[in-house]
């Protein structure tokens, strides 16, 4: 027997002689190298541990309305305020390109290869009826957001292969084979739901019952169609961890909610609201010359975009056949005259990029060389060979708004793919079929930019229409993939990963809600995104970015709009603010309300109502 045990011990102490390393608890998780923030960190640099709490903050909802307090299906429109009220397994720091630390999760532990976390939740950590978090709750919500949530979250969390409940307070994701170092970080994003609460609800419904949450904040009051109150958590558990201290310090937040975006910019000039971010160059330059601005007591202010990329751009649907050439796609670009627009339209404020990761490190740019160029190689024969040979830039015009040599350059185009004009129309020169598109969108103000770029697909023979339509139907259609040609935007992040297959994988083409919005199907750019994703460091992501990048450049998807060096708020003067701005920019988040200030703006206003 004493023989038999000791060769039972050896077998067991074996994987540990042969080297095996034994995970150790993390406080928190980097996408490349390690976090920032050491195990002690009492708080993020940006923040004010010390901001008093109190106060009202009011912003901006959804143009429009909301008719659902579930966020996480694809049915309705949900409320602004919805997601304060949850809280996630780890949260980001907005001072790193792609950090996690434990928010729900004490500490979690993960092997070298990533290949499976384990998360242990907080035993502090409760809902808001006062019942614990447990790990049979963060189980339900995998499970229920997998099976019966947007259709996004199937597709982030399909190399998940297997779940284990290891006690109460602990529970395993196991992952699929191959490399996804993303996949622990994104896990730690998932909002976890309450079991007991949602076992006599219908998950897939639309609705209008105030959720049962864990976070900083819960729903106390609403009227559809005009705003949603969010009051602080007096005993959330949450309030002292450092992840946590020095934010969310207004005792109530709300979301107002109004008809378009002219009627709020008069409602934040009337003091009704307390922050807008201002999306309209044209507004920015001459919808606040007021007197508050002027005055000093509305402040508008830019910030300089360093968190992120992504353009603006205008999105074929190659689902659509007329959009399914890639020569027809690179035509239109040369209808868009952005120089003009700029000067006529933007104010000058915007830039035209010539990449999906601009103005960042990740865009490619110049001819591919050294790793990008060797990574490419393996696909020559497979994508253009314009991505060897050719720097890829976007159609540029004398800005005099009449692109003549563009337009002669779409047309030569146009014809090499089998399109003539007869009778002012272009037509298919085999079928006759006239060239013919709608061009969906759910904002009035951007009919000041369809209406030039419009004009000129006609001069190109081109019939256009443009259909308005209001914000509940633009996200069914979005949803289905109902459209021909509308103006998004990804947004990328400094850490790109698993996301990329919701933009431009094969999978997602034909999932209704995905962000593959152009619809594209293409193997070798399936491939490069397998690459970003299993980059092992920080260069080799920068390098396989790049050649993504430029594959999809190339294969004139979109044609591009715009970008903004800047983001644009207007506040009320009555915050206090951190010192350190994060590298994602300013959050009224990190704000608080200062006494003195708000004293002082009370006043003012008091004196302008008795002058009026």
């Amino acid at each position: 027997m004493q023989l038999l045990a000791a060769f039972v011990a050896l077998l067991i102490a074996a994987p540990l002689a042969a080297g095996a390393a034994e995970p150790i608890k993390r406080h928190g998780i980097a996408m490349h190298g390690e976090p920032k923030y050491s195990p002690n960190f009492t708080h993020f640099d940006y923040v004010n541990p010390g901001a008093p709490k109190g106060g009202t903050l009011r912003l901006d909802g959804v143009s429009g309305t909301f008719d659902t307090f579930n966020p996480y299906n694809d049915k309705g429109t949900a409320a602004s305020a919805v997601g304060l009220a949850f809280d996630t397994l780890m949260v980001a720091s907005a001072d790193e390109p792609f950090t996690r630390y434990g928010l729900l999760a004490e500490s979690f532990e993960v092997p070298e290869d990533r290949s499976w976390i384990v998360f242990h939740l907080r035993p502090e950590a409760h809902w808001h009826d006062g019942q614990p978090i447990t790990a049979e709750d963060v189980e339900f919500s995998f499970r229920t957001l997998v099976e019966k949530g947007a259709p996004l979250y199937r597709f982030y969390y399909q190399s998940v292969t297997d779940i284990a409940v290891l006690d109460e307070r602990t529970i395993k994701f196991t992952f699929a084979p191959g490399d996804n170092r993303e996949l622990p970080l994104i896990l730690g994003e998932m909002p976890v739901l309450p079991k007991h609460y949602w076992k006599d609800r219908d998950f897939t419904a639309a609705i209008l019952e105030p959720p049962l949450g864990s976070g900083p904040y819960k729903v106390s009051r609403f009227e559809i169609g005009r705003f949603v109150d969010v009051e602080r958590v007096k005993d959330y558990w949450g309030r002292d961890l450092p992840v946590m201290r020095g934010q969310y310090n207004y005792d109530s937040i709300r979301f107002v909610y109004f008809r378009d975006r002219t009627v709020t910019r008069e409602a934040l000039k009337a003091g009704r609201i307390d922050f807008f971010s201002e999306n309209s160059a044209k507004e920015w330059a001459i919808a606040y010359d007021v007197d508050a601005v002027r005055g000093g007591f509305l402040k508008k202010e830019r910030f300089l975009d360093k968190s992120s990329g992504g353009m603006q751009a205008f999105y074929m649907n190659t689902r659509r056949p007329i959009f399914s050439d890639r020569r027809v796609r690179q035509a239109l670009a040369y209808a868009f005259d952005f120089q003009w627009t700029n000067k006529a339209i933007y104010y000058g404020q915007y830039e035209q990029p010539a990449s999906y990761f601009a103005p960042t490190e990740l865009a490619a740019s110049g001819l591919p060389q050294g790793e990008e160029l060797k990574i490419l190689e393996r696909y020559r024969g497979r994508v253009p060979d314009e991505v060897f040979t050719e720097v890829y830039t976007v159609p540029k015009t004398d800005g005099s708004g009449w692109p003549r040599e563009n337009l002669k350059t779409a047309f030569a185009i146009l014809a090499e793919a089998g399109w003539v004009v007869r009778d002012l129309k272009l037509v298919n020169a085999e079928t006759g079929q006239p060239f013919s598109f709608e061009f969906l969108y759910g904002d009035q103000a951007q009919e000041r930019v369809l209406l030039p770029f419009v004009h000129n697909l006609k001069r190109l023979g081109i019939d256009v229409r443009l259909r308005l339509v209001d914000t509940a139907q633009y996200i069914n259609r979005f949803r289905a993939t109902d459209f021909d040609m509308m103006i998004l935007n990804n947004a990328q992040s400094l850490s790109p990963g698993n996301e990329q297959r919701e933009y431009w994988g094969s999978e997602a083409a034909d999932r209704p809600g995905s962000r593959n919005i152009a619809g594209i199907k293409d193997p070798a750019i399936d491939e490069l995104i397998d690459l970003v994703i299993a980059a092992p460091t920080r260069e080799s992501l920068i390098q396989r970015t790049r050649a993504l990048d430029r594959v999809l450049l190339w294969g004139h998807y979109v044609i591009p709009q715009l970008i903004a060096p800047h983001d644009r708020f207007l506040f009320w003067d009555k915050f206090g603010r951190p010192t350190v701005t994060p590298l994602n920019g300013p959050s009224p988040y990190y704000w608080w309300i200062d006494p003195e200030k708000d004293r002082t703006l009370a006043e003012r206003r008091r004196q302008d109502q008795t002058e009026e």
